[in-house]
């Protein structure tokens, strides 16, 4: 019998301190600003408009501030509010002494300096970690999809230290987000990753694909039957991000397409970030996973499939809210036995203990949770 499960972690032990907040309205200007000012400093010259933008950028990351005098200064700081401003080479800015004039971008292009912008981090809290290890125990899994992890070496030291190497193989490939929230896969002795395939530099005609990764594992069971298994955190519901969670889910089609067709059996799990606006209908933006005959089967729609009475995996867990998947080739179908949501590691942005479903006892707020998602899984008899 092979276990399966997809877990969003929400990073082990450390993560940008501008996720810290529930409310959208405190963090996401931060990552917005983020994304933009180091999207400008890529730029082989900056106009006047840009300097004035990024000085306007840097206010709002707080690397920059506006004093008493109405200028604009640096932030000197040895533990920064949102983030870093990392100046490796060249010159970029230039400070007046006097404190009524604003600071100067001097800079006229990305030839003329090194640096970027490096969002500041800060330790989750440690319950928080324990939880996670505990709910990784209690789902068991012997092949685990890891969402949101900031590196190879701290989920090694995660399994080492709080898992006590409950997993004989660790891997995670650096993706497309730099902040630290990446996918990786723990695979139990026994369960050998035979093949790996990044996806990273998958592109179309609108450019990079993939927000993270799409890796591709080549997993050996001890009975000597083999699975691919391909893990994905498509991107976020932040500022919409629809056009990309279908083109992302189109890539990820045909990838399936290709291996079943080869006869292979496939796994798709993770964080596709979007759930279905009613019942008995499919995420609209997910919808090359499951139309045009589909290879592929969703865990939802599986008999014996047990969702613990709320039908989402994150937060509230409504509808809307079924963001974590599994999808297994409809070749697998027949080797399914069972399978559910494990929420007992879930708090979520309440402020009083969950209700609906059990929770751990250690847990009395919000930031001890492992995670603000569930973990999901199945029981597959190959």
């Amino acid at each position: 019998m092979l276990r399966i499960a997809s877990f969003n972690v929400e990073n082990l032990f450390a993560r940008p301190k501008a996720f810290r907040s529930t409310d959208l309205t405190v963090g996401k200007p931060v990552l917005d600003a983020y994304r933009s000012v180091n999207q400008i400093f890529k730029k082989s010259t900056y106009t006047d408009a840009d300097k004035a933008k990024i000085v306007e950028l840097l206010v709002t990351l707080d690397i920059y501030f506006v004093n008493g005098n109405g200028a604009v200064r640096r932030r000197n700081s040895l533990d920064p509010r949102w983030a870093w401003l990392r100046k490796n080479r060249g010159s970029f800015d230039r400070e007046p002494q006097d404190a009524t004039k604003s600071i100067e971008i001097i800079a006229n292009g990305r030839d003329d300096w090194i640096g970027w912008v490096e969002l500041a981090k800060e330790p989750t809290d440690e319950t928080g970690t324990r939880m996670t290890a505990r709910v990784i125990e209690d789902v068991g899994a012997d092949i685990l999809a890891v969402v949101e992890a900031e590196d190879r070496p701290s989920l090694v030291r995660f399994n080492e230290e709080l898992l006590q190497n409950r997993y004989g193989h660790v891997m995670l490939i650096d993706g497309n987000d730099d902040r630290g929230i990446d996918v990786a896969i723990m695979t139990r002795a026994g369960f050998g990753i035979e093949t790996i395939r990044s996806n990273v530099d998958a592109t179309d005609d609108h450019g990079t694909i993939f927000s993270r990764d799409c890796p591709q594992y080549e997993i050996r069971t001890p009975a000597g039957n083999e699975v691919h298994v391909l893990v994905n955190h498509f991107k976020s519901q932040s500022g919409g991000g629809g056009d990309k969670r279908q083109r992302q889910a189109s890539r990820v089609r045909e990838i399936v397409d290709g291996l079943v067709q080869r006869g292979k059996h496939v796994v798709v799990l993770g964080d596709l970030n979007e759930g279905p606006p009613a019942e008995g209908s499919q995420a609209p933006n997910l919808a090359p996973l499951f139309d045009n005959d589909s290879p592929l089967v969703d865990c939802y729609s599986l008999g014996g499939f047990d969702d613990g009475g709320k039908p989402g995996t994150y937060d509230s867990c409504g509808l809307r809210n079924r963001l974590d998947y599994i999808l297994i080739s409809k070749n697998l179908q027949p080797s399914f036995k069972r399978g559910g949501l494990f929420r007992k590691g879930l708090w979520g942005s309440r402020v009083n203990r969950p209700t609906a479903w059990e929770t751990y006892e250690e847990m009395t707020d919000s930031s001890e949770q492992a995670s603000d998602h569930a973990a999901v899984f199945l029981d597959l008899d190959i």
